[in-house]
Protein backbone atom coordinates (compact mmCIF):
# COMPACT_ATOMS: atom_id res chain seq x y z
CA UNK A 1 0.00 0.00 0.00
CA UNK A 2 3.43 2.52 0.13
CA UNK A 3 3.64 2.11 -3.48
CA UNK A 4 -0.03 3.50 -4.23
CA UNK A 5 0.31 6.18 -1.55
CA UNK A 6 3.79 7.23 -3.02
CA UNK A 7 2.79 6.78 -7.07
CA UNK A 8 -1.01 8.88 -5.82
CA UNK A 9 1.13 11.40 -4.25
CA UNK A 10 3.71 12.03 -7.02
CA UNK A 11 0.90 11.61 -9.94
CA UNK A 12 -1.41 14.88 -8.06
CA UNK A 13 2.05 16.82 -7.73
CA UNK A 14 3.07 16.41 -11.21
CA UNK A 15 -1.00 17.04 -12.46
CA UNK A 16 -0.68 20.17 -9.60
CA UNK A 17 2.01 21.43 -11.48
CA UNK A 18 1.24 21.22 -14.70
CA UNK A 19 -2.00 22.91 -14.05
CA UNK A 20 -0.18 25.76 -12.80
CA UNK A 21 2.43 25.74 -15.56
CA UNK A 22 -1.13 25.69 -18.16
CA UNK A 23 -2.55 28.47 -16.14
CA UNK A 24 1.11 30.43 -16.65
CA UNK A 25 1.82 30.16 -20.09
CA UNK A 26 -1.96 28.34 -21.67
CA UNK A 27 -0.02 25.66 -23.82
CA UNK A 28 -2.33 23.16 -24.10
CA UNK A 29 0.62 20.16 -24.07
CA UNK A 30 0.58 20.67 -19.95
CA UNK A 31 -3.56 19.66 -20.20
CA UNK A 32 -2.38 17.18 -22.08
CA UNK A 33 0.58 15.57 -19.84
CA UNK A 34 -1.92 16.15 -16.85
CA UNK A 35 -4.47 14.09 -18.56
CA UNK A 36 -1.66 11.59 -19.54
CA UNK A 37 -0.66 11.21 -16.21
CA UNK A 38 -4.16 11.16 -14.54
CA UNK A 39 -4.77 7.84 -17.18
CA UNK A 40 -1.88 6.22 -16.09
CA UNK A 41 -2.35 6.72 -12.43
CA UNK A 42 -5.74 5.03 -13.04
CA UNK A 43 -4.53 2.38 -14.83
CA UNK A 44 -1.84 1.39 -12.56
CA UNK A 45 -4.55 1.65 -9.54
CA UNK A 46 -6.67 -0.82 -11.23
CA UNK A 47 -3.97 -3.33 -12.49
CA UNK A 48 -2.81 -3.21 -8.51
CA UNK A 49 -6.31 -4.01 -7.66
CA UNK A 50 -6.43 -6.90 -10.14
CA UNK A 51 -3.44 -8.23 -8.70
CA UNK A 52 -4.91 -8.31 -4.92
CA UNK A 53 -8.07 -9.82 -6.57
CA UNK A 54 -6.10 -12.26 -8.15
CA UNK A 55 -3.99 -12.92 -4.74
CA UNK A 56 -7.00 -13.58 -2.54
CA UNK A 57 -9.03 -15.72 -5.04
CA UNK A 58 -6.17 -17.93 -5.23
CA UNK A 59 -5.08 -18.05 -1.25
CA UNK A 60 -9.16 -19.27 -1.40
CA UNK A 61 -8.30 -22.07 -3.42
Amino acid sequence: MLILRLIGIFALIAIGVSLAAYAYTRQRRYLQFAWRVFMATVMFVLLLMAFYAAERLLVVV
